[in-house]
């Protein structure tokens, strides 16, 4: 067989380089996490500059990693939902909004509320262009970027290892609970992101297709940020 590429008389195809499943479905996932502890790091490090700038990039380098990695994820390639499906995806979605909002009690919250996302200057204007970079990385690129690590990877893997031969209606509670309580771990509202977490979980395995949780997980973060925007309660952001 000949070798994808020889480094030393001619340039890597890197569509014919093998990348490992789970490589491919935690890339996008661990850049999105390694940038949000730089976005902790810049104050120290670059007082002068505005860290909300740096939610443009993260999400679209994390897009951009989608994009290159796309070909890899065979759960994406069947694109649309039947209706029922479709319904009950935006049904799910905004239930799981309703239930954010209220879950956000100090014994709901590992450690203190923050300011959040603050798209406003000292004057108290909205900056537009931040709301639209936030509210679009958030409905767009964050739950295809999440769902495919927690849902399509780490809730089959939890079940069985060789987890792109796994039939998601065969997830069972234990994976489920497993995953949904991982995901709860990555949110400042934990039981919020725990019964997001079951939900999401849940509509993988009673539709099959990760294009429902998508769906959901995109219409709870999409509704959010016009909750957000509407009411001013940045510290959901």
């Amino acid at each position: 067989m000949r070798p994808p590429c020889n480094l030393q008389l001619e340039p890597c195809n890197l569509n014919l380089l093998p990348m490992s499943p789970i490589f491919v479905r935690s890339l996008p996932f661990g850049l999105y996490i390694a940038l949000l502890a730089l976005e902790g790091l810049l104050p120290g490090w670059a007082p002068g500059f505005d860290v909300r700038w740096l939610y443009p990039l993260k999400a679209g380098l994390v897009a951009l990693a989608l994009a290159v990695l796309w070909r890899h994820y065979g759960e994406l390639k069947s694109y649309g939902l039947p209706l029922k499906h479709l319904l009950l995806s935006l049904v799910v979605g905004v239930v799981v909004l309703v239930l954010w909002v209220n879950l956000d009690a100090g014994w709901m919250l590992m450690g203190e509320a923050g300011e959040g996302y603050n798209p406003t200057d000292a004057a108290g204007r909205i900056d537009w262009l931040l709301v639209a970079f936030r509210i679009a990385g958030a409905a767009l690129v964050v739950p295809l970027m999440e769902e495919l690590f927690w849902r399509s990877f780490l809730q089959r893997w939890v079940q069985q290892s060789d987890f792109l031969a796994l039939d998601p209606a065969r997830i069972g509670l234990k994976a489920l609970l497993i995953a949904s309580a991982l995901f709860a771990v990555e949110h400042l509202q934990w039981l919020a992101g725990l019964v997001a977490g079951l939900a999401y979980g849940w509509l993988y395995v009673r539709t099959r297709n990760l294009w429902a949780p998508i769906v959901a997980h995109a219409v709870t973060n999409g509704l959010l940020g016009a909750y957000v925007v509407t009411t001013g309660q940045w510290s959901f952001w």
